[in-house]
């Protein structure tokens, strides 16, 4: 694990309480391990998705003042969604620096994508209890926000279950239907593995830590399998 100075140093956030920062890293398999932290990051991460919603929707309010409801939602959900914060994670490089169970660091958490989106909103968490919401906000805006003319331009935050269901409709006169094909993992950190059907045969698969996640992959999955 890395020092978390030099993480300090990136985002230009220094922590009065390094506990603080510490405990945001720290993923729940490293409390079996070692019994002097007394926390995991769980709760930060709690908190670090509310402050990072409003974050969200008060910039994206003040910055597309045309844009109707409907949209910003769109956008708010593509900018805070799990992909767009593994992003984040790694520019910052955030896995060299998480606490994790040795088991836990074998397998792979240091890059594993639910586990860094995850660690990115403890730490705004952290941000904004050690500073305020002002720096927690200055970070949203460094850090996240800029992926939005990106998913402007490429459309990236329209719902693609949404959009598969409306050309299926239109074009082949079905309704999709999602089935979780499999899950692997322990509870806390389950796989899953979606099939969407039209009419009970297979158009797309995807894989997702939570089940939504997974049906929304498969349904990407098809709308490029059918070039849609």
């Amino acid at each position: 694990m890395r020092d978390i100075a030099q993480l300090e140093k990136t985002i230009k956030v220094r922590f009065t309480d390094k506990q603080l920062l510490l405990t945001a890293l720290t993923h729940r398999s490293y409390l079996n391990e070692n019994r002097e932290q007394a926390e995991h990051n769980e709760r930060l991460e709690f908190l670090g998705d509310a402050v990072l919603e409003l974050a969200t929707t008060e910039y994206l309010f003040h910055t597309l003042p045309d844009k109707p409801e409907g949209e910003l939602t769109s956008l708010r959900a593509a900018l805070v969604r799990k992909e767009n914060l593994d992003k984040v994670a790694q520019s910052l490089q955030l896995g060299e620096y998480l606490r994790l169970s040795k088991g836990e660091d074998a397998g792979g958490g240091r890059t594993n994508a639910y586990i860094l989106a995850n660690t990115v909103e403890a730490l705004i968490g952290a941000i904004y209890l050690d500073h305020t919401y002002k720096t927690a906000k200055k970070f949203i805006e460094t850090f996240v926000l800029p992926e939005l003319p990106r998913i402007i331009e490429n459309s990236l935050h329209r719902d693609a279950k949404s959009y598969l269901q409306e050309l299926a409709q239109e074009r082949v006169k079905v309704t999709p239907s999602y089935d979780i094909i499999s899950e692997s993992g322990p509870d806390h950190d389950k796989t899953f593995i979606a099939g969407v059907f039209f009419a009970g045969e297979e158009q797309g698969r995807g894989e997702g830590r939570s089940k939504q996640s997974a049906e929304l992959k498969a349904a990407e999955d098809a709308l490029k399998k059918l070039k849609w």
